[in-house]
């Protein structure tokens, strides 16, 4: 099968990257050193290739009324244009088809940005509501075709100065933005840029958006702006640090969102309907989602590895590392429901079942271990 490669992958080689499959994508998982890159996410600026990932625009009349039924969480919380929201996709089973963020820039267009290895489901599953509904809207995906937008993601407390340094011009318009909020700035070096206030690593910093044709320029600019290219080696150690679910790993289309720590992404307040909402409310909440940390030597948290509550009940590590910034090994954990934060289960690994602490999440958030 011959792997689908982004608009940066000659700039990753050409950088020495190791290159791995990546659910069918030729994406970087490190460059050299997976713990430096981590290191400088969390303490000045690295940058991540998320061309993999779908932005997908969403145009026309209904389109607000569209997305109050295809989403758990209430696009009626986006009422300014350049705000975001993060929510769940879910199927009639309550199952998470994806995670994604939406941005809100007109009454008359939405844009969504899914998951790389869900987009082509997602876009199909949008499309079959939007003709089930009579809705009328223009679904496009602009990852390919003849006008696709190409992302990087630049994450750390000095993330924003200097992608400043490299896009003077969107420095007034993104420097008062606040976190999940957007702007699209016309005119730059490297074309319309989109500059959100996002990311994935419980870091500062932005998601930025241009065309795929300029996309190498803006990446080499950041390098020689001091900004450390990172792969999906350290993408994975940040985000699990910052408590952030991995979707195909810690959920999918058979996990209720609400066993997956997603119920602060699901409004069951509001009197909207949406798909899968009469499942949540016929299934509840199953299992806690909480983080644990290692507290004997013998191993390394992994997925699929079993969890031991006191009363011999049974849970499930989704994922699982050695923390850099924490020096510990982590995890996230699906567990029973009388399983609570400050307890201490046990983690079958191999042959041994270790001791292992409930934390609350995150683990780490901008710089500072949070869990202990």
């Amino acid at each position: 099968m011959t792997l689908k490669a982004t608009p940066l992958n000659s700039a990753h080689r050409s950088l020495g990257a190791k290159m791995v499959d990546f659910g069918g994508w030729d994406m970087p998982v490190n460059y050299g050193s997976q713990i430096e890159e981590h290191n400088a996410v969390r303490t000045d600026a690295g940058m991540f290739d998320v061309s993999h990932m779908c932005v997908v625009d969403l145009k026309g009349a209904n389109v607000r009324t569209f997305l109050r039924g295809l989403l758990a969480n209430n696009v009626d919380k986006l009422q300014v244009p350049g705000k975001a929201l993060y929510s769940c996709m879910l199927n009639p089973e309550g199952g998470v088809i994806d995670d994604l963020i939406v941005y809100y820039f007109s009454e008359d267009w939405f844009r969504l940005v899914v998951n790389a290895g869900t987009a082509e489901k997602d876009v199909a599953w949008m499309q079959q509501q939007n003709d089930a509904t009579g809705s009328g809207v223009a679904i496009t995906q602009r990852r390919d075709g003849n006008d696709p937008i190409a992302l990087v993601a630049v994450q750390g407390p000095n993330a924003r100065a200097k992608v400043w340094q490299v896009l003077p011009t969107t420095q007034a318009a993104s420097e008062p933005l606040k976190p999940f909020n957007v702007v699209i700035v016309p005119d730059t070096a490297f074309g319309e840029a989109m500059v959100a206030r996002t990311g994935y690593t419980g870091e500062d910093g932005f998601e930025i958006g241009v065309p795929a044709s300029q996309v190498e320029a803006l990446w080499n600019a950041f390098v020689a702006a001091g900004i450390k290219p990172a792969g999906l080696g350290a993408r994975d150690t940040l985000r699990l640090e910052a408590g952030m679910n991995l979707y195909g790993q810690d959920m999918d289309d058979n996990v209720n969102p609400l066993d997956a720590g997603l119920a602060w992404t699901i409004d069951l307040v509001s009197e909207r309907d949406f798909i899968g909402k009469a499942a949540l409310l016929a299934k509840g909440q199953n299992a806690n989602f909480v983080g644990l940390i290692l507290r004997e030597k013998g191993g390394i948290l992994r997925a699929h590895q079993k969890v031991v509550s006191a009363a011999g009940n049974a849970g499930e590590i989704t994922s699982g590392t050695f923390s850099p910034s924490m020096q510990q090994a982590i995890a996230l954990a699906r567990v029973p429901m009388d399983v609570a934060i400050g307890d201490t289960v046990h983690v079958e690994i191999r042959d041994k079942k270790l001791a292992a602490s409930v934390v609350k999440l995150p683990f780490v958030r901008n710089g500072k271990v949070l869990a202990v």
